[in-house]
């Protein structure tokens, strides 16, 4: 099995990149990832040399990179894709949302067409039972559902309800999964799953920004009136979820991924005060976020009952150890918030990445109509 892992050497993707090389020690890895500012070598040192990883560093929305690995030129035959590749911070969307609609929407877009493109055994008709070589799994957010009010959870049957850049973004990658499965009966799973936090988070997220700040007699910015509700799954329980999801989803399905432990804001932040002795004189409350979402809460008994699925972390521990990690990999934290972030040359990236795609796109419209007009019976695809 070899696998094209997007985003893998971010947070959950350099977990999920662990997660497979210890689980299936036979499966090839192909880690794409652009390495932005949350995207770091670091977080794969341990398995760097490891000859079943391989790592290329690109974008996305680079339909000439990606084609050149999912037809299987780069490395051989693809067997799967799992897109983990995103812009994923809400303020960042806020402050420019064009990054986000170009890696998050259009990089999806290539990705599902290099799947189809392909995965389509030789010899299939489309609309006749087509098969496939190719399985692809969006990694996605619970954000894509909007707010909850003070009762209820987010089901898969929940509408899309979106409230930031970054959330539409990911809603409408997700629309784009579920246009190629009906349309082209691809084998398309999604996933979405509520907040992470463990090892190798990147400290502009709540829980090791928070860590980071404290540890240094910082203080930490609490939005509004601490009162917004997350509901709190380990990274690691979010890796076996992807893995089930990949190896059993049902093709068409989607599978919300929750943690069952909602906290407020504030709650969290008395824990980590409390975790690691200070007092609350640093705690900074900040203006709110633009359209901040007040809560959300996942029912994930659909992947439990189906696909067998289990978190094994109570947040009590998962959280007692995440602090623990950070405490002892200050190394790492230095390296990583040491980062210089250049928004202008992200955008500019992003930018070239979208040119070069509509000239590939233009490139390949050319070409399609140059062979509809040749006389010879056009090929099956």
């Amino acid at each position: 099995m070899r696998l094209l892992l997007t985003g893998g050497l971010g947070f959950i993707g350099s977990n999920l990149v662990r997660h497979l090389l210890k689980t299936y020690p036979d499966y090839d890895i192909i880690n794409l990832d652009a390495q932005t500012y949350a995207g770091h070598p670091e977080n794969l040192e341990d398995v760097a040399n490891n000859p079943h990883y391989k790592f290329v560093r690109g974008r996305i929305e680079d339909a000439r990179l990606v084609n050149h690995i999912v037809s299987g030129e780069f490395a051989g035959k693809i067997d799967g894709i799992i897109n983990l590749a995103a812009e994923s911070h809400v303020d960042r969307s806020i402050e420019n949302a064009q990054v986000f609609v170009n890696s998050n929407v259009l990089g999806t877009q290539v990705l599902l067409e290099a799947a189809f493109r392909y995965g389509l055994k030789p010899g299939t008709k489309l609309g006749v039972n087509p098969e496939y070589t190719i399985r692809y799994v969006q990694v996605s957010t619970d954000e894509v559902y909007g707010s909850l009010g003070p009762t209820g959870f987010f089901t898969e049957e929940t509408p899309l309800a979106p409230n930031s850049p970054y959330s539409a973004s990911k809603a409408a990658a997700d629309m784009l999964c579920r246009a190629y499965f009906h349309t082209f009966a691809m084998p398309v799973v999604i996933t979405r799953c509520s907040n992470n936090y463990g090892p190798y988070q990147h400290p502009e997220k709540l829980i090791p920004l928070f860590i980071n700040n404290l540890m240094n007699n910082k203080q930490v910015p609490v939005y509004g009136d601490g009162k917004n509700i997350r509901d709190w799954l380990h990274v690691e329980d979010h890796c076996r979820a992807i893995d089930l999801a990949f190896h059993k989803g049902v093709a068409g399905e989607v599978y919300n991924v929750g943690g069952n432990n909602e906290r407020t804001n504030m709650q969290i932040t008395k824990l980590l005060l409390s975790e690691l002795g200070k007092g609350e004189e640093l705690i900074k409350y900040v203006e709110d976020r633009l359209g901040h979402d007040r809560r959300y809460a996942i029912d994930s008994s659909k992947i439990q009952n189906e696909l067998g699925w289990q978190p094994k972390h109570t947040f009590e521990t998962g959280i007692h150890e995440t602090i623990y990690w950070y405490k002892n990999n200050q190394d790492w934290l230095q390296k990583v918030t040491g980062k210089h972030v250049d928004v202008q040359t992200e955008t500019t990236r992003a930018q070239e990445a979208a040119r070069l795609q509509q000239e590939q796109s233009a490139a390949a419209a050319q070409a399609a109509a140059q062979a509809h007009s040749v006389t010879s019976p056009p090929a099956v695809i």
